[in-house]
């Protein structure tokens, strides 16, 4: 079977956010199938709005974090801070890193 291919931006971000949706809807129904599991009561569409908001925050806060993460390191962000003034740094400790 050939994997589809994803072209542009918007592809990507669509296909991203399909599979953010994808993963909160499965958590939320695992979550609620735990909850009668353990004894909880029946829930009303007032918890099922809340607990389905607040896994789809959380998948799209570590989402997006881990974009942020990715995007310093292909950018460089991290390379160009100055630690000159770290009370703990040596500056015999610059002279060994090798880049």
């Amino acid at each position: 079977m050939k994997t589809p291919r994803v072209e542009g931006r918007a592809g990507r971000f669509l296909l991203a956010l399909g599979l953010a949706v994808a993963i909160a809807a499965v958590a939320v129904f695992g979550l609620a199938g735990y909850w009668r599991l353990i004894g909880g009561g029946p829930m009303s569409i007032h918890g099922w709005i809340a607990m389905g908001l607040g896994v789809l925050c959380t998948v799209g806060l570590a989402w997006l974090l881990m974009s942020l993460a990715f995007r310093s390191d292909r950018e460089g962000w991290d390379d160009r801070v100055d630690n000159h003034l770290d009370p703990g740094r040596d500056e015999a400790e610059d002279d060994d890193l090798q880049y």
